[in-house]
């Protein structure tokens, strides 16, 4: 995928909170140290890997292909690949209202470490969530 089909999406599935990011913001990651993509045709991860610690940067799952299990594939992958590259620990930021991301990410084990107040705008809090990769296995 290229920085401007990963924006298209990524439009697609945000809009202001949190917003979309363009394509010279995923170009930027791309290149960045420790980033990876892990995508398929109707969604995509971003991922990033610094010393022991993976950072779930934006998942992006097309309107009409959620419920389908995308999302859940890409976030074992994200767990998967960041455990090849040595990660211990991994972390995200979800937006409190966002039930059906958090259900995602609870059924797949993640946990609530944190809140960022007013993150996304105001009355708008980031959840902080962490997932040990040490006791994971793939797929669970």
């Amino acid at each position: 995928m290229t920085p401007e089909t990963l924006a298209a999406l990524h439009a697609r599935c945000f809009d202001i909170s949190p917003r979309p990011w363009s394509a010279s913001e995923f170009a930027a990651l791309l290149t960045s140290p420790g980033c990876f993509l892990l995508s398929g045709p109707q969604g995509f991860l971003l991922g990033r890997v610094i010393v022991d610690e993976a950072e779930l940067l934006t998942l992006a799952v097309a309107p009409e292909a959620r419920r389908q299990g995308l999302g859940r594939t890409l976030v074992d992958d994200f767990a998967a690949a960041s455990r090849k590259r040595h990660a211990a620990t991994a972390f995200l930021e979800v937006a409190a209202d966002n039930t059906p991301a958090r259900a995602l990410y609870a059924a797949l084990g993640w946990n609530e470490a944190g809140r960022r107040p007013n993150y996304y705008r105001p009355g708008l809090d980031a959840l902080i969530l962490r997932l040990d990769l040490r006791d994971r296995q793939e797929g669970s």
